[in-house]
């Protein structure tokens, strides 16, 4: 018969199963890879915002809201508002706001973001440095359904 102790363990072990729908794992794994998200976390961490396209070489820095904005090409105002909320909220991102006029808001990665944001760098590095032979891939595959 299971003690106590080690039916605690089996249930924590079951209450962070990904590949369980009702799981807080499978639910934070569903947020972080949406394409804002990997993406503000990318920004976030690269610094690269003053050269779009700079890929992965600079370092963390904090990002005003309107830097963002415009690196991310096609995000519209709501939804870079809701992705950095959701950050916030999950401890991934800081939002400072400094009185003045206007106001200043800019968002900086947590240590929690930064270490996210490690594994995030590779995953963009890889999409980055594949890509040609993805398409061809899919050129070849389309060519072959029709």
């Amino acid at each position: 018969m299971a003690t106590t102790a080690a039916r605690r363990r089996e249930q924590a072990k079951a209450e962070h199963n990904a590949f369980v729908a009702a799981c807080p794992s499978h639910k934070l794994l569903d947020r972080i890879s949406d394409k804002w998200v990997t993406l503000v976390l990318a920004a976030l961490g690269s610094g690269s915002a003053q050269r779009p396209g700079a890929g992965c070489a600079g370092e963390p820095r904090a990002m005003r809201y309107s830097e963002l904005a415009r690196l991310l090409a096609g995000v519209s105002q709501k939804m870079l508002t809701q992705t950095l909320r959701s950050l916030e909220r999950d401890g991934l991102v800081t939002r400072t706001v400094v009185p003045t006029v206007p106001v200043t808001v800019s968002y900086e990665l947590t240590g929690l973001g930064l270490s996210l944001y490690e594994t995030i760098r590779g995953l963009k590095a890889w999409a980055e440095v594949h890509m040609d032979e993805v398409l061809a891939h899919r050129e070849s595959y389309d060519a072959r359904a029709v």
